[in-house]
């Protein structure tokens, strides 16, 4: 069973959402507050979704927030809607030449003034209560420098699976190094919350790669493990035929480029043989022929290649993802 939040937001596309709140007055000192949470959103060619992710964000609760805005050289309409939604809210808004998902969240990261920030793709929504459950448990685990969450996916229309994405389901209660160094288990880098004093003097992003999230979840877990991950849902992800992760050629590569990092590490060989394992069992279900390019590059007499090598000859309706 699915269900949809796009019409809970689209009745609200022409309304200011805080202005009942405002003659209450409740909302109104929420935002005159000095944010404790910086919500950084990255927008690019997102027309379709770039306005209900907003409201999502500026619909959030119970928590002092400041939402940053940065479009990263849009060519379709997103600077425009982005524009009249900043009117109508307020928040912080840049837009600027194409720089990249990197350097954006650089960019996004040094505006920031919350205490904690968190991010959001300009596809996808942030559930309601989110910013005040992960920010209260946060202050409340004062030795925890970032906190990871749930997913439900959402297809283009806005259509919620009913359940939430296995994948993150099993990172529950906590995480380490390695768990996600060998991919025993998944983080979602739309999840998380994470003390801006602690990324900051960690050296924050690093532009020497295109993957932002996962760079910044082995550093987190190589300094911090074990890390907590909340059973409660952050992020409605979105599905649709221009996600990035589509590209599993580009995705696996730059996976490997962020594990090369950590070359001297004793799990460092395993760690390569496992996620190029993954690598081919992507390309068996997404396209076999590109799976049979590959596999020179890929294969291994490893156990986790071997396990996955029947796959290129199975009918991809009856593969598993």
């Amino acid at each position: 069973m699915e269900y949809s939040v796009t019409n809970m937001f689209a009745e609200k596309m022409t309304e200011n959402v805080y202005v009942k709140a405002f003659a209450q007055g409740s909302e109104m000192e929420q935002r005159e507050l000095p944010p404790l949470v910086s919500v950084l959103l990255p927008s690019y060619n997102h027309e379709k979704y770039v306005e209900a992710a907003v409201r999502s964000v500026m619909e959030q609760k119970g928590v002092a927030f400041e939402l940053i805005v940065v479009d990263d050289g849009s060519s379709d309409s997103s600077p425009q809607i982005l524009e009249r939604l900043q009117k109508e809210f307020g928040f912080h808004y840049v837009h600027r030449p194409n720089k990249g998902i990197v350097p954006t969240m650089i960019e996004l990261l040094s505006l920031a003034k919350g205490k904690y920030f968190c991010s959001i793709a300009s596809d996808d929504m942030m559930p309601p209560d989110r910013l005040r459950i992960q920010s209260q448990y946060m202050e409340t685990h004062r030795g925890k420098p970032v906190c990871f969450g749930q997913v439900v996916r959402m297809d283009a229309e806005g259509n919620l699976d009913s359940e939430r994405d296995p994948r993150y389901t099993t990172a529950v209660p906590e995480v380490t190094f390695a768990d996600i160094f060998l991919g025993k288990k998944e983080l979602h880098g739309c999840t998380e919350m994470i003390d801006c004093e602690t990324f900051r003097a960690m050296g924050g992003f690093n532009a020497d790669f295109v993957i932002e999230d996962f760079q910044m979840m082995l550093k987190f877990l190589y300094h911090y493990e074990p890390l907590p991950v909340l059973d409660t849902v952050c992020c409605y992800y979105r599905t649709h035929s221009t996600n990035v992760s589509g590209d599993k050629n580009w995705l696996y590569e730059n996976t490997l480029k962020v594990l090369d990092q950590y070359s001297s590490h004793k799990l460092y060989k395993e760690a390569r043989r496992i996620w190029m394992s993954h690598w081919f069992s992507a390309l068996c279900y997404a396209n076999k022929k590109e799976a049979l390019r590959k596999l020179p590059e890929l294969w291994s007499f490893s156990l986790p290649f071997l396990k996955r090598f029947p796959k290129l000859f199975i009918p991809k309706f009856l593969l598993k993802r």
